[in-house]
């Protein structure tokens, strides 16, 4: 009996490592903030970036107690991958074309899990592990934390800014950038240095997109040739 609840034991000190915890908190935060999107913009926006900054805390929590886990990394990808779309669907209801988001939000999910599945492919511990690419802002972004925290950070606000100043269901994008770029506001510099680092990440996810479809095409010819 208790060789077989050894394993048991074993499996769920993993699901409670303290940054597995603090990803719980943070799907159920955001779970929250999206069920009051629309009834209160402000709480929304306090927790789903306070949700955000917790993908940080949890990422320290790892390194600092020596409890890195492959399902601590995927449950954190999976957590910013579907706030970050659920948010993009939401600016796609409320600005027209509609269309900008739902690109925005295909370009991200499937960079995203190409690099992934390109990682396991390479048998590489972690998808930030890209010290082989040519690309130097590939390599700049994964291999500089500040760098990546400052494009990241710089995306999530910029949607968050937008959701905040959109008064109705039909605004035009381009007015509304338009409105805050003739504005001499801390709003408009926070939109400014928001929108460069939204500019690099969406290069950046064009980069890993191509990047790793090239890592499973290779793959690909690799095993036609060893047939």
């Amino acid at each position: 009996m208790a060789k077989k609840s050894a394993p048991a034991l074993r499996k769920l000190s993993v699901y409670l490592y303290i940054p597995n915890l603090v990803g719980y908190v943070r799907v159920l935060m955001n779970c929250f903030a999206f069920a009051i999107c629309f009834s209160d913009k402000r709480l929304f926006s306090i927790l789903y970036f306070l949700s955000f900054v917790c993908d940080g805390i949890d990422g320290w929590c790892a390194r600092k107690f020596n409890q890195v886990s492959t399902f601590g990394a995927v449950l954190d990808m999976v957590t910013d991958r579907i706030s970050t779309a659920c948010l993009l669907v939401i600016l796609s209801q409320v600005y027209s074309p509609g269309l900008i988001f739902l690109s925005l939000l295909a370009l991200d999910i499937s960079s995203h899990w190409l690099q992934m599945y390109s990682t396991f492919l390479l048998g590489k511990g972690s998808h930030k592990d890209v010290k082989d690419s040519t690309s130097w802002l590939f390599r700049a972004y994964y291999g500089n934390r500040k760098f990546m925290a400052y494009c990241c950070v710089a995306c999530e606000v910029l949607y968050i800014i937008l959701f905040l100043v959109a008064d109705s269901k039909t605004e035009s994008l381009m007015d509304i950038l338009k409105s805050l770029s003739k504005q001499s506001t801390p709003l408009t510099l926070l939109t400014a240095v928001s929108l460069f680092g939204w500019a690099i990440k969406q290069i950046v996810n064009v980069i890993q997109l191509k990047t790793a479809a090239d890592v499973c095409v290779l793959h690909d010819i690799s095993k036609k040739q060893g047939s």
